[in-house]
């Protein structure tokens, strides 16, 4: 997490999702036509991994990313409307909650109706061992 949206901290954050996710190569990664994501910065770090770069086909489309808008949409309503008053909060103060949120109950309690029920991580994990299987 970082207080701009620059390229540099997208890229960051997607050679680290390699690097912890090795199976990443290859896969498809949507997002919006921010400058950060068409930036060469990023399109390089893309190209090196093997991924392919989805967008929406023109702006103001939030639909071709429903399930991700829908996960921020669900951490603002849960985490923080009416809970906490963010402009009181210290930047490292939010990161923590926001860092919490996921890496401790969305990824692996929140259930998810669009994972059968299950949380992320489990989903997941199911899936790689359907790999293991197959193979």
């Amino acid at each position: 997490m970082g207080t701009n949206m620059k390229a540099t901290l997208c890229d960051r954050t997607l050679v680290n999702a390699v690097h912890s996710h090795p199976a990443l190569r290859g896969a498809v990664i949507h997002s919006d036509r921010g400058s950060q994501y068409t930036s060469k910065t990023y399109r390089k770090s893309i190209a090196k991994y093997g991924i392919r770069q989805s967008m929406n086909s023109a702006g103001g489309r939030c639909h071709d990313n429903v399930r991700c808008e829908s996960m921020w949409a669900r951490m603002k309503e849960e985490l923080i409307d009416g809970r906490h008053d963010t402009e009181k909060m210290t930047v490292e103060e939010l990161k923590t909650r926001i860092f919490r949120y996921f890496i401790i109950y969305w990824n692996n309690r929140r259930i998810c109706s669009s994972n059968e029920g299950l949380p992320p991580m489990v989903k997941r994990q199911r899936y790689y061992n359907s790999l293991d299987i197959a193979v």
